[in-house]
C-alpha cells in the first residue's frame, strides 16, 4: 500500500492564491520569556518549564489578554544562566517595550502585564526594540519548521542579537512567519533573503507591503484595510497612517485614516464561506473556512480634496525634492 504524503498547510495555502494580508494575530500585550526548548506542541503546556509554571502562565495570559511565548537565540543549545525577559505593548505609533533577565523563569509571574496594559509598566525596564521574532515551533506545525528556520538562521548573521526563534504566533500556513515587536507586525510567506530585506526596511521604518500580514493591534478587516490604502496612496512608512476611527455594521467593517493627503475612508467587508472549508494547518484534523476580507472603497473623507486636487497631491508625493 502506498503511503499517503504528507500534508503541508503553506504549500496547500500558496496554491490556493490565499493573501497575507490581514491575517495577523489581534492581540497588543506580549510576554516573551527565554528558554531554548524543546518546546513542544503546545510550548507553555509541553517545554520543561519549572513545576506548575506552564499553567499559571495560560491563566496569566487568560487574564490579560495577551500572548506568552518563549523565545530563543538560533543554534541555542541550552539557557545562560540568566534569562531574557521581553514585555510588550503593540501600536505603530506609540509602543511601549521593556526587558530584564531573571535567574529562574518562575520570577516572570512578578510582572504585572495588567499594569502594562493601562499605559503604566510591567515592572521591566524600557527598552529599545525592535525584535526580530521568527516562529520555528516545528512541534506545533511542520512547516513553521521547514519555512521559519533558514529564515531564523540567516536573520541570526545578518541582524545578530535581534533575531529570536519563537514559540507558535498564529498563521501557520504563512510560514515563514515573524513579528517584529514592540510595533507587533506580522510578515509571512518569508525566505532567507526577504527576511532579512524586511529587517532593514523596518530599521528605515518602513514597510515590506508584499509580506506584510497585518497589525496586531488593528482587526483583521482594519489589517486588510490600512494595507490596501498604504499600496493606493504608495505610502511605506511606518508613520504615514493613523486609525482614526473604526465601525462595523453587517459585516463590514470602515475604517478611517489620517494620511499626508488628508482622511479616507476605507470599507472591507468580511466573509465566511462554509464552500472554502480545508484544512488550515499540518495538524489540523477537520476543515475549517478559509477567512476572507473583501475590499469595498478606498475613497477619502467627505469634505477632503478630490478631483483635481487629489491628483496633484499624488504628483507632488511622487516627484522626489528639489535641491535648493
Amino acid at each position: 500500500m502506498t503511503a499517503q504524503p504528507r500534508f503541508s498547510c503553506t504549500p496547500a495555502s500558496m496554491q490556493r492564491g490565499e493573501p497575507v494580508a490581514g491575517t495577523a494575530t489581534h492581540v497588543r500585550t506580549w510576554l516573551l520569556i527565554e528558554h531554548s526548548g524543546p518546546w513542544g506542541k503546545r510550548a507553555l503546556r509541553d517545554a520543561r518549564l519549572p513545576d506548575g509554571l506552564g499553567a499559571e502562565l495560560q491563566r496569566l495570559a487568560a487574564r490579560h489578554t495577551a500572548k506568552v511565548l518563549l523565545i530563543r537565540r538560533p543554534r541555542a543549545a541550552r539557557d545562560p544562566a540568566r534569562l531574557n525577559v521581553f514585555a510588550a505593548y503593540s501600536d505603530l505609533h506609540r509602543p511601549r517595550f521593556e526587558h530584564g533577565t531573571v535567574a529562574d523563569a518562575r520570577e516572570v509571574l512578578d510582572l504585572d502585564l495588567g499594569d502594562l496594559r493601562a499605559g503604566g509598566t510591567s515592572g521591566l525596564a524600557p527598552a529599545v526594540g525592535p525584535i526580530f521574532c521568527v516562529c520555528t515551533n516545528g512541534r506545533h506545525d511542520a512547516c513553521c519548521a521547514e519555512y521559519g528556520r533558514p529564515v531564523a538562521l540567516a536573520m541570526h548573521l545578518t541582524h545578530p542579537g535581534l533575531t529570536w526563534e519563537v514559540s507558535h504566533i498564529g498563521g501557520d500556513r504563512f510560514a515563514g512567519n515573524m513579528v517584529i515587536l514592540p510595533e507587533g507586525l506580522f510578515y509571512g510567506r518569508l525566505t532567507a533573503e526577504s527576511g532579512a530585506a524586511v529587517a532593514d526596511a523596518h530599521l528605515r521604518r518602513e514597510l515590506d507591503l508584499g509580506h506584510l500580514r497585518g497589525c496586531s493591534s488593528y482587526p483583521m478587516p482594519v489589517q486588510v484595510a490600512e494595507i490596501a490604502l498604504r499600496r493606493e496612496l504608495d505610502l511605506m512608512g511606518i508613520a504615514d497612517l493613523r486609525l482614526q476611527a473604526r465601525q462595523v455594521d453587517a459585516g463590514v467593517t470602515t475604517a478611517t485614516f489620517e494620511t499626508p493627503r488628508g482622511p479616507y475612508r476605507v470599507r472591507v467587508r468580511t466573509i465566511i464561506d462554509p464552500a472554502t472549508a480545508t484544512r488550515l494547518t499540518c495538524q489540523s484534523r477537520r476543515d475549517n473556512p478559509v477567512p476572507r476580507q473583501e475590499l469595498l472603497s478606498i475613497e477619502p473623507e467627505p469634505g477632503a480634496d478630490s478631483g483635481e486636487d487629489q491628483k496633484q497631491l499624488r504628483r507632488e508625493h511622487d516627484e522626489p525634492e528639489q535641491p535648493t
